[in-house]
């Protein structure tokens, strides 16, 4: 069964941007975002990128960590991160190993071809470790928003 609301973040560490490391263990003690999406500089994972960029200052102030998570390199997502000056953690999910551990590697569809993907998904992280709200198949417009409502609600 996939990672869902009310089961504790489970035990990783993955690579980020900036040749540095995330972990579950550091994200103890403070909220946080975990957003999986596609891949860089896409139009979507751009817009939505950016949403969260755009309310950075409203995320700190409510004391909320956020990190992207994607399958790609850390040299892509710095290079991502620059572009659209993104003053958040991007987690490089090479292995898949988290996605697949909340559900979000996925069979896709792509005029008739069928393919394993990122499925656009956000989890709410409680400072003990549990996940406290959940977004799956995500659409972009609003959701920054939805989720920074819910983490002050927290």
């Amino acid at each position: 069964m996939p990672i869902d609301v009310g089961d504790a973040l489970p035990a990783f560490t993955l690579a980020t941007d900036g040749a540095g490391t995330i972990s579950s263990e550091a994200l103890k003690g403070r909220k946080a975002v975990l957003y999986f999406y596609p891949k860089d500089d896409t139009p979507g994972c751009t817009k939505e990128a950016q949403a969260f960029r755009d309310a950075i200052a409203d995320f700190e102030a409510a004391g909320v960590a956020i990190v992207g998570v994607s399958t790609d390199g850390v040299a892509s997502h710095d290079k991502f991160k620059t572009k659209h000056g993104l003053p958040f953690t991007l987690a490089s999910d090479a292995d898949r190993t988290l996605a697949k551990a909340f559900g979000v590697w996925v069979e896709k569809s792509m005029y008739g071809r069928k393919y394993m993907g990122m499925e656009r998904a956000t989890f709410l992280i409680d400072e003990t470790g549990v996940v406290r709200r959940a977004w799956r198949k995500v659409k972009v417009t609003g959701h920054a928003a939805d989720v920074l409502a819910a983490a002050r609600s927290l």
